[in-house]
């Protein structure tokens, strides 16, 4: 097939490109051209490139025509953050293009009231970010069930791998964390350290977007969480965490206000929106439907970041890792 992957050079697309290129497609990338992706693959040498400002067209009315020109078999898009914009492009693909895959976020649901979460749980969205992942989300399946394009929306958690900076035990990106538990020092943890992050490797995304494409029949029309088959806690996380450089997680329960004070309201805000969630999702509808087996524990695919992180010189610790 001829598939058009919209944002290609990012986290997902770093491994998906490359896996859709290996399948024999015909790989067309639509990018801003500012950055390569995250992993070196020959094969993005056989991958087609078009520079275009997404925001910028969609604001003009001229980025679902581009993408319908170039005749796709298929498109994936990992960049749609509003509604209307993918509205948009499914208006000019309808009758056109015979699959839209999007990415939306499990942050389409709001804070756990069951674990774990399935697709069709009830739980509303919180924050503006979600609630559009969880409108276009609903959109598309509508647009399938009305007869009109095939669409499938699947939904990652926090998305890790080489190159960037994982969401932490604290659930932010806040360095000074890494460098506390590698030196084994205190780590003020908000609350008593219970909720729940759930992590997954850009390449099990990947595989799932793969699995969608390869398996239309069963996926139009349809939405997916795609994460790791386990979560990590706070605790649990710090836990393992500090183990890989031969500590202990000396771990200190503070009130949210206490919490606050201690650090910026950057990685305050961060922190609360990721643990308030509590975040905890199934899989099983992926498993079934598409035969998703994500190949990373959410621990595994941390490490493989923090270690990136650590030999580039993105990170700094304060003993050398263990692990």
């Amino acid at each position: 097939m001829r598939v058009v992957v919209i944002g290609g050079s990012g986290h997902i697309g770093s491994f998906l490109v490359p896996r859709l290129v290996r399948l024999g497609h015909q790989v067309v990338n639509i990018s801003r051209g500012q950055r390569a992706s995250y992993v070196e693959d020959p094969a993005w040498q056989e991958v087609e490139h078009v520079t275009a400002d997404r925001i910028a067209e969609d604001a003009d009315g001229t980025f679902p025509s581009r993408v319908a020109r170039l005749e796709p078999d298929a498109v994936v898009d990992l960049i749609g953050f509003t509604v209307e914009s993918e509205k948009a492009l499914v208006d000019a693909l309808r009758g056109r293009t015979g699959h839209l895959l999007y990415c939306g976020s499990t942050w389409r649901h709001g804070p756990s009231q069951r674990v774990p979460i399935r697709e069709d749980d009830p739980t509303p969205a919180l924050g503006d970010y979600g609630a559009a992942k969880a409108a276009t989300a609903a959109m598309l399946k509508a647009e399938t069930a009305s007869g009109g394009l095939d669409a499938t929306s699947l939904h990652p958690g926090h998305i890790v791998g080489p190159g960037w900076h994982p969401i932490g035990p604290l659930g932010n990106a806040d360095p000074s964390v890494w460098w506390k538990l590698s030196a084994g020092e205190p780590l003020p943890i908000p609350g008593i350290g219970t909720d729940f992050m759930h992590h997954v490797h850009a390449d099990d995304v990947a595989q799932g977007f793969e699995l969608a494409l390869t398996n239309r029949e069963a996926a139009a029309g349809e939405d997916f969480n795609l994460v790791a088959p386990s979560a990590l806690n706070v605790r649990g996380y710090a836990t393992v965490a500090a183990s890989w450089f031969g500590r202990s997680a000396d771990l200190r329960s503070v009130t949210w206000d206490e919490f606050r004070r201690t650090t910026s309201q950057e990685f305050h805000d961060s922190s609360w929106n990721h643990l308030v969630r509590d975040h905890y999702f199934s899989i099983d509808k992926a498993r079934t439907m598409l035969g998703y087996n994500p190949g990373h524990e959410p621990e595994a695919a941390i490490l493989e970041a923090v270690r990136w992180l650590i030999e580039n010189d993105r990170l700094h610790v304060a003993t050398p890792l263990t692990v």
